[in-house]
């Protein structure tokens, strides 16, 4: 669950980077922070869906 966290804060410090270097149009840093937005954000979300149906911790069989 720490993991989904973690992954949870990036995503959100990243988007506030895309829509700040968006404003100065710079559109190298805005393709790395979406880049970084859709992946740790897809990871987030589905880290913390499979925690809350799976019941979290241990391995899957």
């Amino acid at each position: 669950m720490a993991l989904g966290i973690i992954f949870l804060l990036v995503t959100i410090l990243s988007a506030i980077g895309l829509f700040r270097e968006l404003k100065n149009k710079n559109f190298f840093a805005v393709g790395f922070a979406a880049v970084t937005v859709a992946v740790f954000g897809w990871f987030s979300v589905m880290t913390i869906f499979a925690y809350i149906v799976r019941g979290g911790g241990g391995a899957m069989m």
